[in-house]
Formats: structure tokens, sequence, C-alpha cells
């Protein structure tokens, strides 16, 4: 029955659904974790690193990118949607910079992402884009954000928040586990992103991917760096 109604993404089902974009949400369920936390005064974005065949290049692969030099983004879904959503959100960000001579709000930002992809589940001929973003960074004011992005379009903001397979077993455990003064400091806050992806991984810390943002400074990218600083604290 249902199957009459989702041959285009611009009819609603009987029960007001659009099946389009629950199947684009079904991409992101099946897509590897991501979290983001916020601490006092850094975003901490961490994603589970897929294996990759010994012939690929490593560095092709990645989850994690830099949107502007004070925003990342991580996703869990499809890699071809993501890389053009990236590629779409780099250019706003410069877009802003040379109007406006001042860099983007992440606020700002996630509303541009989020409205892209709302589009997509009003146009006939496309698809929904099947990913879910993570988006922090830092706004002028230094204040540390974290919001998250849904294929529908919604967006919200967060202290903290995971997406992908097993997300509901990652945020219960980020509900109990997040206290503001465990977060105070950067290592705090690194030290619950990783603990909080070593609830479902199953390949180990060692393909964990871990970008950290202080205001002020670049997007630092790495897994060997912060899961020793991880074992040494643990």
């Amino acid at each position: 029955m249902s199957s009459r109604y989702d041959r285009a993404v611009t009819i609603f089902s009987p029960d007001g659904h659009l099946l389009q974009v629950e199947y684009a949400q079904e991409a992101v369920r099946k897509g590897s974790t991501a979290v983001g936390v916020r601490g006092a005064n850094c975003v901490v974005l961490g994603v589970e690193k897929t294996l990759v065949p010994k012939m690929q290049e490593d560095r092709t692969v990645r989850k994690i990118s830099m949107l502007d030099h004070h925003v990342g983004m991580a996703f869990a879904g499809l890699r071809a949607d993501a890389r053009i959503l990236m590629n779409r959100a780099q250019v706003e960000c410069q877009s802003h910079r040379l109007n406006f001579e001042n860099a983007v709000t992440i606020e700002y930002i996630t509303r541009y992402i989020a409205q892209l992809k709302q589009k997509y589940t009003q146009s006939n001929g496309r698809r929904p884009f099947g990913i879910s973003c993570l988006i922090g960074g830092f706004d002028a004011n230094g204040s540390p954000r974290l919001f998250q992005t849904e294929p529908s379009g919604n967006f919200y903001e967060y202290k903290a928040n995971a997406t992908g397979r097993s997300a509901n077993t990652v945020r219960e455990f980020l509900e109990k586990a997040y206290k503001d003064e465990k977060v105070s400091t950067n290592g705090g806050a690194i030290k619950l992103a990783i603990r909080a992806l070593l609830e479902v991984t199953h390949l180990g810390q060692n393909h964990l991917e871990v970008a950290v943002m202080e205001n002020g400074k670049s997007m630092k990218i790495s897994g060997q760096q912060y899961n020793s600083q991880f074992n040494k604290n643990h």
C-alpha cells in the first residue's frame, strides 16, 4: 500500500508521512556513528572510521570537514550527498565573508544547510539528502555552538548529541555521562566523545577520528593523538 506514495517526494501518505524523507532517515541510521560534544571552551566532533581497502588512500575517506576556519561538520549517511552539501556550505561561508566582511555564525550556516535539505523535500525530480550533519564551531563572541540537521530540514542545538548507527545508545550514554564540570576542560570533552563512540564501535579506538575546535584556532583532526590521550587519562 505504501508503495503508492513513495514514487515522488512531494506525495504525502494517508498518515501524513513523506516516505522518501523516511527512506533518507534510514540511510542515516545505517551510516557510521558520529558524535558531537560542546565543551566550555571547545567543540569536539568524533566519528567511527570504517575499514578501507588496503589500496585505497585513507585521506580520501573523510567524515569530518572544515566549512570555514571556525566551523566544522561531521556526518552520518551517504558520503556523496555529504560532499555536495559540504561544498555548497563552504561556498556560502566564503560568499558571506566577501559580501558582509565577517564570518558566518554557526546558526546561520546550519540554517543554510537545513533550508537546502528542506528544499529537496518539496521538489519533483529530486530526492532528499540522505545525511544528518553535526555542525560545531565558535561565534564571533567566542561562544561554542553545536547543531544537528536532519534529512527533513529540521535542525536543533545541543550540548552533546549523536547520529548514525546506534545513535540512540550513544545518546543514552551522553545523557547519563554529560556534566558541565566534566566538559569544563578540553581533555574532559575529548574523553567524553571518545567514550561515547566506544559504546558502539566494534573496531576499537584506533578506528576513531576526532576533531577539536578551539576559539581562534584551526580545527585539529586526529585519531592516534587523542586515543593516546584517552588511554593516559582513562
